[in-house]
């Protein structure tokens, strides 16, 4: 099973990018499923409904979101009636959706779990123990799940891929939107990246029009943030994983740009 995830897709131009590119390598790399995080597709900040037809023409299967997921008034009826979209799954008790879905095809039944980190974050459920104790749940369907762990901390993410390392099939990482290169298969067979970057503008502050986050930082001012425009590019992480074992057999990097 072949298995893609979209790195945090930002606003119209990293829409764009998926529609541009996403087409051409689901037939390239013959992709079963694709799972986009869309927590920064709309405008930087969250997910619409139509935003999300809109990806899903395009052929993303489903959905992650992450820290932005309630910026949309219409994110928490959405979520709640849409089955293939995660907010993370330990957020407080009571939040609207759910931190997983399955997607089911001719390549098999997979799992996507979805978690957020808690270093320089929000202090929410432990994402240790809600995803270790969700994954027992889960492996009673299906042994191949990809976790898509939204959190700041490059340490906090190794460890959570280290701590899963032969429950999942995968741990990658999205949120700071900066890919990384460290790409690998641990000893208990789950691939792992600290971050499959972003699709979006790259001529930015990861995606937002520069002047903004620099005011901020020098001025310590309040400041609108805007998507960026240039240099855009497609990111994204390709697992290919055993249907049985659900353990990861290769893991790569997919990177494309509009401007080549």
């Amino acid at each position: 099973m072949r298995i893609l995830l979209v790195g945090d897709i930002v606003g119209k131009p990293g829409r764009n990018a998926v529609k541009q590119f996403l087409p051409g390598l689901k037939s390239e790399y013959s992709i079963d499923y694709v799972i986009g995080n869309a927590d920064n597709a709309s405008g930087g900040f969250g997910l619409t409904k139509d935003n999300a037809d809109e990806l899903r023409v395009a052929g993303i299967d489903g959905f992650t979101l992450g820290n932005h997921v309630w910026d949309q008034k219409e994110a928490p009826k959405m979520i709640e009636e849409d089955p293939q979209m995660a907010r993370p799954e330990n957020f407080p008790e009571g939040s609207p959706g759910r931190g997983y879905f399955y997607l089911d095809g001719v390549a098999g039944l997979m799992c996507v779990l979805h978690l957020q980190g808690r270093t320089y974050m929000e202090p929410i459920d432990c994402p240790f123990i809600v995803g270790e104790r969700i994954i027992k749940d889960i492996r009673e369907n299906t042994n191949v799940i990809l976790v898509d762990f939204h959190a700041e901390a490059t340490s906090e993410k190794q460890a959570l891929g280290r701590y899963l390392d032969g429950q999942v099939s995968a741990v990658i990482g999205t949120h700071t939107h900066v890919v990384t290169a460290d790409e690998q298969i641990f000893p208990g067979g789950t691939g792992f990246q600290t971050d499959a970057g972003m699709t979006g503008p790259h001529e930015s502050v990861i995606g937002v029009k520069t002047e903004g986050p620099i005011k901020k930082m020098v001025h310590h001012m309040k400041c609108r943030f805007e998507v960026a425009t240039d240099d855009v590019r497609f990111n994204g992480t390709l697992i290919e994983v055993d249907n049985i074992s659900g353990k990861c057999l290769s893991i790569e990097r997919i990177s494309r740009s509009l401007d080549q």
